[in-house]
């Protein structure tokens, strides 16, 4: 979830020809979260809020603001050169479209449009995410970077650490008064960018080569969870119902925006895969509310009202470090966990940062954002005076 403002986080090694606010050297320091009016540039208001709201905690901390320079077009073009020139390879990595059988036979080359010409995809591959919206590549991430993001979560779990700005979620099910801060009783933390070993996820070369064929070489990381679905309590509560990731994002375009999600262990129907919609990422942005389920829903858990019954799906059993990259308008969702284990991904949504912000009001993004104006005028104060819009952090390569 993005509508919540905070300060550009850069990992840069590329410059900033344009003026967009593109790191042009390398800054890994982070700055506190922020609100700001609708454009990120001036003054800003920052505060600590409250440390817990309607199933959702969130953490203070921070560090100096990262600092980013422009250099002249010439120079900027050179570097992106070069940085291509120079770029270690991420390592041999197998890749597989997906684990169900879909054909691209309809596809014709001159029509790419939701990829960028790069040297990583191959045809093949290419062709699949136009096709139907989504990409899975098996073993990407390594198993001793999965082990370190768990190691930390399990520390913000017992709050050993407490990033600025993380907010924490437990299960609908579980009221106030029973939470204990424990993995058991935490399903999700996001915003993650002021945590600095949670955020190396956002980092990793080998997750930046696969995001550049989608954005481009300047990247912005515009929102990070740490997923930790529960073994269902028997209401169906772990279950997240079928939705467009562009539902919660107020920029544009969407041919620009990729969500990396990763396996952080084995994922399978039983205890609650990814399930996707083929080729949705094509149609428009459909209108989402809360599910009416009868044993309740999460926090923003908002769903498609409206959608055809008889799309094919497939489900992605993946392994731990396999990761998908899906287009912001592919339809998606996720089973009930049935087993007793927690199942854990994380992921990152990046953008270009040629993308650009839209005002939502009289569409149907109004409902998110009024909800998350409203939550943010608990956490902050007077929801009149502010216009939130999210300020990036960037990962630009």
């Amino acid at each position: 979830m993005v509508w919540r403002a905070r300060q550009p986080r850069a990992v840069a090694r590329r410059a900033d020809p344009s003026g967009l606010g593109r790191p042009s050297s390398p800054a890994r320091e982070m700055a506190p979260p922020l609100i700001q009016p609708a454009s990120c540039p001036g003054p800003r208001l920052e505060a600590e809020p409250p440390a817990e709201l309607n199933g959702a905690e969130t953490s203070s901390g921070g560090g100096p603001r990262a600092a980013a320079m422009e250099q002249p077009r010439a120079a900027a073009r050179l570097q992106i050169i070069l940085g291509h020139l120079r770029r270690s390879s991420a390592g041999a990595v197998v890749a597989h479209p997906t684990t169900g059988t879909i054909s691209s036979a309809s596809f014709h080359p001159q029509q790419f449009q939701y990829t960028l010409d790069n040297n990583v995809l191959t045809l093949e591959q290419r062709k699949f995410y136009e096709e139907n919206g989504f990409l899975v590549i098996k073993n990407l991430v390594p198993d001793a970077d999965i082990q370190r993001f768990r190691n930390e979560f399990e520390k913000i779990c017992r709050k050993e650490v407490k990033p600025f700005g993380l907010v924490v979620m437990r299960d609908v099910t579980i009221s106030k008064s029973e939470y204990t801060p424990n993995e058991k009783m935490t399903t999700k933390v996001q915003d993650f960018q002021e945590d600095k070993e949670l955020f190396r996820y956002c980092t990793l070369p080998e997750i930046l080569k696969y995001v550049e064929c989608f954005t481009g070489p300047n990247i912005m990381a515009m929102h990070t969870m740490l997923i930790n679905k529960p073994p269902d309590s028997g209401k169906k509560t772990s279950r997240h119902p079928l939705h467009q990731d562009l539902h919660y994002f107020p920029f544009r375009p969407s041919n620009l925006i990729v969500c990396a999600w990763t396996a952080m262990e084995h994922i399978d129907r039983n205890n609650g895969c990814l399930v996707v919609l083929p080729g949705t990422h094509k149609g428009s942005l459909k209108p989402h509310d809360y599910p009416k389920w009868e044993g309740g829903v999460n926090k923003m858990f908002h769903g498609i009202q409206d959608y055809e019954e008889n799309n094919a799906r497939v489900h992605l059993v993946m392994e731990k470090g396999d990761t998908v990259f899906f287009h912001p308008l592919l339809i998606h969702g996720s089973g009930q966990n049935k087993t007793q284990g927690f199942r854990k991904a994380i992921s990152c949504h990046f953008a270009s940062a040629d993308c650009h912000y839209i005002d939502v009001k009289g569409t149907s993004q109004e409902n998110i954002e009024k909800e998350v104006v409203g939550i943010a005028n608990k956490f902050w104060g007077d929801e009149n005076s502010m216009d939130l819009k999210v300020c990036p952090y960037t990962t630009a390569r």
